[in-house]
């Protein structure tokens, strides 16, 4: 059996899936890696940690597999997460600083003061908001000590975590990043696909620096690094939610994918032109192959799946994430008891660093079952908001919902999502989505398939929901819940 190896590299953990060519995960190894948070809104990851929990999955999976049974290589990462290391040595300057790190809402203020946002909108299709690399990678060459000389001689390297991760499979020789990371920097014009100089200027960040940005699908380098086979050709490259809405067979204008992870994530497929957003969504490159350009518009809800973290760390309601749904499904609703899980600030359509997360509705009567029913309601809620946005911005209604992501096999949540959006949602039967893209764009390269119609005949449908409550009811509830989210804006 010949295998297409994807390596998800998450928010919380490291992971190795291989995959059969109908799509079929036959091995998987996993590792989680620490969360640190040195401040209040700082969140960062040892970078070198990242690589070495990715290495050893990667060796588990591989172990007793014969290497002429390897086809490939695909990349799928957390996209903002950046990092700034030292080309001599591949050495990290520092720790790398996490999507969901408020540190720079102070620069991200005064760009806007500035009036730059509309600059920034019109080249990258984004908001500026500490949520993306640029300004991070801004803070860097700030704050660590003689960086910036360095940068400016060639000796530092900058990247997101495909770039980190290709850079060490590769023994330093290749520091790339494809079209769909590079659109997430803050630093890349989606018009003319290349980075962009006047946007650097403004950030103050030289172009050395910056890794040269290939397809999404394409071959880009061969692996040598100590420990691995050498002579795996990578051939995929993709930020976690466009490999996602390409794992979903997603190729067409018009369609549209949600995946539930740590965070949770709305795309939809926009064709060959960029779309920019009245209704504060961005405007991102979901992949570019042999040249071609498709976009997507994105909503983001920073704050999802880790709700449920912070009910297991923070609260301890539950000892384990899977027990969730059975605590909610011990009460029919969560009798008025709105969670606004704004624990990162909230992003689309709101875009507030400053909001921290509410739970409103409390009475005595309230219970630790409701509390886990608003919880998962929050997620369908945050993602019916950006639905909404998104269809308006399409000026297209939406025939039905694509879903993915660890939390997407939780029934009671699709059921929630389902009748909040007043539209059918589907789960596939891989749902490794987001891996899955990975490979298949690395399998698109290697001719493991002809073209995208043909991967488009291996998604197959597991289970659907459809709406059990009325619109009119669906939208009192949604009425409900945006004015708890009032509450929690501007806060902090």
């Amino acid at each position: 059996m010949k295998y297409l190896i994807a390596l998800d590299q998450g928010t919380t953990s490291s992971r190795t899936i291989l995959f059969n060519k109908d799509g079929t995960p036959e091995r998987i190894a996993q590792q989680e890696f620490t969360q640190h948070f040195p401040q209040p809104g700082w969140v960062e990851h040892d970078a070198e940690e990242i690589w070495a929990t990715q290495k050893k999955t990667l060796q588990e999976a591989l172990a007793g597999i014969s290497e002429n049974d390897l086809i490939g290589i695909g990349i799928t990462n957390q996209r903002e997460t950046v990092l700034l290391w030292d080309r001599k040595t591949g050495k990290p300057l520092g720790p790398a600083i996490v999507w969901q790190d408020r540190r720079t809402a102070s620069q991200c203020r005064k760009l806007k003061e500035a009036g730059k946002e509309p600059l920034f909108k019109e080249k990258c299709g984004l908001v500026i908001d500490p949520y993306f690399s640029g300004t991070k990678i801004q803070w860097m060459l700030e704050h660590y000590e003689g960086a910036m000389e360095r940068a400016c001689t060639g000796e530092l390297a900058v990247g997101t975590i495909d770039s980190w991760l290709v850079w060490n499979l590769t023994g330093g020789e290749k520091h790339v990043t494809d079209a769909s990371n590079a659109s997430r920097t803050l630093l890349f014009n989606i018009n003319t696909m290349a980075w962009d100089d006047k946007l650097l200027t403004l950030l103050n960040i030289p172009k050395e620096i910056l890794p040269q940005v290939v397809d999404s699908s394409g071959v880009c380098g061969q692996t040598c690094a100590e420990g691995i086979p050498h002579g795996i050709t990578i051939a995929g490259i993709a930020g976690d939610q466009q490999a996602a809405l390409f794992g979903q067979a997603c190729f067409e204008k018009g369609m549209a994918k949600n995946t539930y992870g740590t965070g949770c994530f709305l795309l939809m497929n926009v064709g060959t032109s960029p779309q920019l957003s009245n209704n504060n969504l961005l405007t991102t490159v979901a992949w570019r192959i042999q040249g071609e350009t498709h976009y997507a518009l994105e909503g983001s809800v920073f704050i999802a799946g880790a709700i449920v973290q912070w009910l297991r760390d923070g609260l301890g309601i539950i000892k384990d994430s899977s027990e969730i749904e059975a605590l909610a499904a011990e009460v029919d609703s969560s009798d008025g008891v709105f969670f606004v899980p704004a624990l990162a600030g909230l992003g689309a359509p709101y875009w507030d660093p400053n909001a921290r997360g509410t739970i409103v509705g409390i009475t005595r009567g309230t219970t630790k079952a409701h509390i886990a029913h608003a919880a998962l309601d929050a997620i369908a809620f945050r993602s019916a908001e950006l639905l909404e946005a998104m269809q308006h911005d399409a000026e297209q209604p939406l025939s039905h919902l694509k879903v993915d992501g660890g939390a997407s096999v939780n029934n009671l949540l699709m059921q929630r999502q389902a009748d909040l959006i007043q539209v059918s949602t589907t789960r596939p039967k891989v749902v490794e989505t987001t891996a899955w893209g990975a490979a298949s764009l690395a399998g698109l390269a290697l001719k493991v398939w002809d073209n995208v119609g043909v991967l488009a005949n291996e998604w197959q449908a597991d289970q659907s929901y459809s709406p059990q409550i009325s619109t009119e009811q669906s939208k009192n509830e949604v009425k409900d819940w945006k004015k708890a989210v009032q509450r929690s804006l501007d806060w902090a």
